[in-house]
């Protein structure tokens, strides 16, 4: 770093030190430096010709000068104070006295930064009143006339703008405190979105997994007896479903570790519509009927809504595998202009049948099955909707038989590979 660079940053480290200080230090210091300068007069060597250097002069100076202690507590009285006691020191003492009015100017700057607007003009208009009565006592020329008014008006204008300094340093400060505020309610809102999206995530996995096992180890014990080559098929389908969720998960506790050391888990794209076969593929293991149909202008979509297709079909098939003692259940993905509906319906009971095991989570409308349950499948499957401007609807199958759920998902306006 440079002499000049570092002389500079050293200045102003002070600077700030100084503007950070407690005002009513700073008023002593401006009050001390003022009362400095009004001493040289009195200490310097002087003609004989001019007036003497008493005591009573240098006293009445310093009384001029120690109301701008007050200064920004009582603005207008320090300035009264301040040209009153310079007032009586030219009629009474008329010692060395000062090319430039410091105490003055300074009280009269403080007048324009602090005071109303009435205020300022009313003490700006007597202001001006008392230079002309002490310059006309004084020398009455008009040089020294249009110096002292040049200096009071600025004076004036330096407490202006250093009003409008303040007042757009204060507005600056209020922009970036509500800024750091937004931001930090943007980082919590973004936070909660992503705790309950893993939330979805995790839950759909697992509920999904489990079910399959569940209903494949039932299964087992009575194939072991009956067709013990089906008992082997029925304990892969459990570990192919472990496995799978196994990894699956492997893939988001991968996506959240942050220390990025060698052991994370790799990553890999979430599951999709092409991956849709394998999924009903493992349902189809757990002894149920599984029907898959597209229509419409099938086309590539972007890979968010591909996942959300994937877990609307999984979440729904796990309720059906669950609750709904169905034998039969049809998937249907309808491809339209602007979107994509998918639907999928059982042939079991419907939303208040088998009492507390089926209903719990296939409870049509708002959902208030699945919230008294603990369950929250179809909430999520509404959550997943919603954040592609979609809308989710459950409720009795056709003819009010078995159970439906319909996902419609927007589809224009959106990229492959979003």
């Amino acid at each position: 770093m440079s002499r000049a660079r570092l002389e500079r940053r050293t200045w102003g480290e002070i600077g700030a030190r100084v503007r950070g200080a407690d005002p009513r230090l700073q008023d002593l210091g401006l009050t001390l430096l003022v009362l400095l300068a009004v001493t040289m007069p009195f200490v310097v060597p002087r003609s004989a010709d001019l007036p003497p250097a008493d005591w009573a002069s240098y006293a009445m100076t310093v009384l001029a000068v120690v109301p701008l202690v007050w200064r920004r507590r009582a603005p207008v009285a320090v300035l009264v104070a301040v040209l009153t006691l310079g007032g009586v020191y030219k009629l009474a003492v008329d010692g060395p006295g000062q090319p430039i009015p410091y105490a003055g100017l300074i009280a009269f700057y403080t007048v324009a930064l602090l005071s109303t607007a009435r205020v300022r003009l009313a003490v700006a208009g007597l202001t001006v009143v008392a230079v002309a009565l002490s310059v006309g006592w004084n020398t009455g020329t008009a040089r020294e006339l249009l110096f002292t008014l040049f200096v009071t008006a600025a004076a004036y204008a330096l407490g202006r703008l250093q009003y409008t300094r303040q007042a757009y340093t204060s507005a600056v400060e209020d922009r970036a405190a509500q800024l750091e505020r937004a931001n930090r309610i943007e980082a919590e809102q973004a936070a909660a979105r992503e705790r309950a999206r893993i939330a979805r995530e995790m839950h759909d996995i697992l509920s999904h997994a489990v079910s399959i096992m569940i209903v494949q180890a039932e299964a087992g014990p009575v194939a072991v007896r009956r067709a013990p080559e089906r008992a082997e098929a029925a304990f892969e389908a459990i570990a192919e479903t472990g496995r799978d969720a196994m990894a699956q998960l492997r893939t988001m506790l991968g996506v959240l570790r942050t220390d990025g050391g060698a052991a994370a888990a790799p990553r890999r794209p979430q599951p999709g519509i092409e991956e849709l076969a394998g999924l009903l593929e493992r349902v189809r293991g757990s002894g149920l009927e599984v029907g898959y149909e597209r229509t419409g202008a099938v086309r590539p979509l972007p890979a968010a809504l591909e996942a959300t297709v994937h877990r609307v079909v999984q979440e729904s098939l796990t309720n059906v595998v669950k609750h709904a003692g169905a034998s039969r259940v049809a998937v249907r993905l309808e491809y339209g202009p602007r979107d994509l509906a998918v639907t999928v319906t059982d042939d079991g009971r419907g939303p208040g049948g088998g009492g507390g095991g089926p209903g719990t989570d296939r409870a049509g409308g708002g959902g208030r099955g699945a919230a008294a349950s603990g369950g929250h499948g179809l909430i999520g499957i509404r959550e997943r909707a919603a954040a592609h401007g979609g809308t989710a609807q459950s409720g009795p199958g056709p003819d009010g038989r078995g159970f439906r759920v319909r996902v419609t998902l927007v589809t224009s306006g959106q990229e492959v590979g979003m």
